[in-house]
């Protein structure tokens, strides 16, 4: 336990705590302050949060300032951060865990420390659960607080380092809960921000947590094998060091194995054991100009047989998260494969700790491009998210492929050059380039060859765009469309036509319905009265007709009172509401107009089309249902749609059963049904000569349900054929 005299030692006897003076040593980033100012600033945060956290432990009965929150600063400091995120680093726990408030931190240290200390705090106080609608709202909370400042996470990121570095001592349950959200909410975003030691570091951490059996064996074969990697590692130092000697090249060379949870998925993804995994091994050769990086490839590719489709110039195009190297992987001695990354001293910080080496914070001075890319990149995946119409399953698809994806590089027929995500298509390619362009693609041509809409694309390959003005975004997009940029732009195109469709719709019904009525005088009177209805406007009134959302007879109902309107109206003429329920959208659109077809009355799990009728919205049909209407010159009123359904939504269906007649028959078939645990609305069963026909109407959740239905009652005794048969 540190000498509580300790805060006192600098004025009693010359001399700072050890501790203390093995955080100042770490900080690199003086920026304008003389190393005296410097230990005088961070003396002060160090004073304060001993004094605040005084009497705190942790789980492993330790000082929680001394072995938590200076452990923070001191990583923040081996990241080259300035002194401002070194002291919001050490005081990112003192409006949480202490009597600390953020005015009094603002007057004491300033508004730039007292901002991060509450950012990291609101951070804090985000739970990551497994409901993927509350998972949302906070993934949104932290990208907001993040893209304000990115400090704020690399303060995040060294807290979330160290705890899971001393996860141990918490149960077992929490382990395991702060493993998972680190996995699911910390890694990506470190692997997009560039961060690949932290990344690796917590892959690392969570691995020995959710399964330290595998952990351990990795290591121990890892150790085990430590002096013949040391060994092998000094023969290619030794090689090229000497060959890189008559060029005036000095690299660093050095080697060190993969993460051990790098070498697990390799392992789990090529089914192989740990002695089959060859490229365990990684050498880095850091040089001092870019320049050198070439000629160090060269050189390499001299001594050792270089593999070529293992060769990877990210110099040339650096990956979105500032990532540049050299990866290139040869036959080195003993025939064994190994990969060497070339790079300079400035890309391996870079590659090391991403976006936390770009931080230059200097007052009056502009951050540098590394950091005002991320900053970019966070605010234009903001933006693109906060204009998704609250979809949970659309928000995590577009979040995942944007923080976690790996890269391609394709050119246009001019040579330029853009980044896509894997699995990137054309279509995805249109809309970055522009979103006009995107809005009109009509085809692509991919190495010269015309190929489809939904082709992958690959590293090197040449895309040019064919458009035409008469073209405009469909459903069908969304299904091979897999970047955040062409998804919501696609979305936002099809929801303002759906809109105007409504619209047009919901006027016609409304004109219609009033016409039969002979009210049609009340035409202005009724557009007039959206905000009864809570609507902003008349056209947000019309569209709520024209979905279903809103009925004549409502809006007849609600301002018949004051306006003194008939009210005894046919019934039948202005129920055009449907029935409420979230069980049909149309490609992934809900709030849809929508009637079932009696004819053929489709339930979830039947291959189902919609019909658009004239003035009455949809009618949803069975794919092979004969009263279909067969439109050869306006197939476009036939529609893709699909069911959104609740576990607790059940449909009806009817069911004929016929069988020789006999005593106990129909007992024998409602019995079955109960077992089965399905309610029965209706039960009819005639007999003629000998043969019974029962016709019984069910309620089920889906296809599936009723062929199980189907399979149990064919079974029971006299029962000739079962199927099928329209309400």
């Amino acid at each position: 336990m540190p000498n509580p005299i300790a805060k006192f030692a600098p004025f009693l006897i010359g001399e700072y705590p050890k501790d203390f003076m093995d955080l100042v040593n770490k900080v690199t980033h003086l920026e304008q302050l003389s190393k005296d100012e410097l230990t005088v600033q961070l003396w002060k945060a160090y004073e304060y949060g001993v004094r605040k956290h005084d009497g705190q432990k942790r789980q492993s009965g330790e000082s929680y300032f001394h072995s938590h929150c200076l452990e923070v600063a001191k990583i923040l400091a081996s990241w080259n951060m300035d002194h401002i995120t070194i002291i919001g680093g050490m005081l990112h726990d003192t409006i949480e865990d202490t009597d600390a408030t953020l005015d009094e931190i603002e007057k004491e240290f300033g508004a730039d420390v007292a901002s991060l200390v509450d950012g990291v705090s609101k951070l804090g106080d985000i739970s990551f659960s497994s409901r993927r609608e509350k998972q949302v709202g906070n993934f949104m909370k932290m990208l907001i607080s993040v893209a304000q400042d990115l400090r704020v996470i690399i303060i995040k990121f060294a807290d979330r380092l160290h705890n899971m570095a001393t996860i141990k001592y918490l149960s077992t349950m929490k382990q395991h809960r702060i493993a998972v959200e680190t996995r699911d909410v910390y890694v990506p975003l470190a692997h997009r921000l560039g961060m690949a030691q932290v990344k690796w570091k917590l892959d690392d951490l969570i691995l020995k947590t959710l399964n330290p059996k595998s952990y351990k064996d990795i290591d121990s074969k890892l150790k085990s094998s430590n002096k013949q990697r040391e060994k092998y590692i000094k023969i290619i130092t030794k090689s090229l060091n000497d060959e890189l000697k008559n060029y005036n090249i000095y690299p660093e060379v050095y080697g060190r194995p993969k993460s051990r949870s790098s070498i697990y998925g390799k392992m789990v993804e090529r089914g192989k054991a740990f002695e089959e995994i060859y490229d365990i091994l990684a050498v880095r050769v850091v040089v001092k100009k870019v320049e050198d990086s070439y000629l160090a490839l060269g050189v390499l590719h001299q001594i050792y047989k270089p593999i070529q489709e293992r060769f990877k110039d990210f110099i040339a195009t650096p990956k979105s998260n500032g990532y540049q190297s050299i990866h290139t992987t040869v036959v080195g001695p003993q025939g064994k494969m190994i990969e060497i990354q070339i790079r300079t001293e400035e890309m391996e910080q870079t590659a090391e700790i991403g976006v936390a080496a770009h931080w230059r914070y200097k007052s009056g001075e502009k951050k540098s491009e590394g950091m005002d890319s991320h900053v970019k990149w966070l605010r234009e995946l903001l933006d693109i998210l906060q204009s998704e119409e609250n979809d949970p399953k659309e928000f995590m698809h577009l979040l995942k492929i944007d923080l976690f994806s790996d890269e391609i590089f394709v050119f246009t027929p001019k040579g330029d050059l853009f980044q896509l995500p894997v699995k990137s298509t054309p279509i995805d390619f249109a809309y970055h380039v522009h979103t006009e362009i995107g809005h009109n693609c009509i085809g692509a041509k991919v190495n010269h060859k015309t190929v489809p809409l939904n082709t992958e694309l690959k590293n090197g390959d040449n895309i040019e765009i064919l458009s035409s003005k008469s073209q405009t975004p469909n459903y069908s997009w969304l299904k091979f469309a897999i970047t955040s940029k062409a998804r919501s732009h696609i979305r936002r195109h099809i929801n303002k036509q759906e809109r105007e469709e409504s619209i047009k719709i919901g006027n016609e019904i409304l004109t219609k319905s009033l016409r039969r009525l002979k009210m049609l005088n009340q035409l202005d009177l009724i557009k007039e009265s959206f905000a009864k209805f809570g609507f902003g406007g008349e056209a947000q009134l019309i569209e709520a007709i024209g979905k279903g959302e809103l009925s004549i007879r409502e809006i007849l109902d609600k301002i018949s009172d004051s306006k003194n309107i008939k009210k005894d109206n046919p019934p039948g003429i202005l129920s055009f509401k449907r029935k409420e329920n979230k069980s049909i959208k149309l490609e992934g659109i809900s709030n849809i107009m929508a009637n079932f077809g009696k004819c053929c009355n489709p339930i979830p799990g039947d291959s189902m089309v919609g019909f658009i009728t004239r003035g009455r919205g949809m009618t949803v049909h069975r794919s092979n249902c004969s009263s279909l209407p067969l439109l050869d010159e306006e197939s476009d009123r036939l529609v893709s749609v699909d069911w959104e359904v609740g576990r607790k939504d059940l449909f009806n269906i009817r069911m004929k059963a016929i069988g020789q007649d006999r005593k106990g028959l129909l007992k024998d078939m409602t019995e079955t049904l109960s077992k089965l645990n399905v309610n029965m609305t209706s039960v009819d069963i005639k007999v003629q000569d000998t043969v019974a026909t029962a016709i019984f109407i069910l309620q089920v959740k889906n296809l599936k349900e009723f062929d199980r239905i189907v399979r149990n009652i064919s079974k029971v005794k006299s029962i000739d054929s079962v199927e099928r048969t329209k309400l």
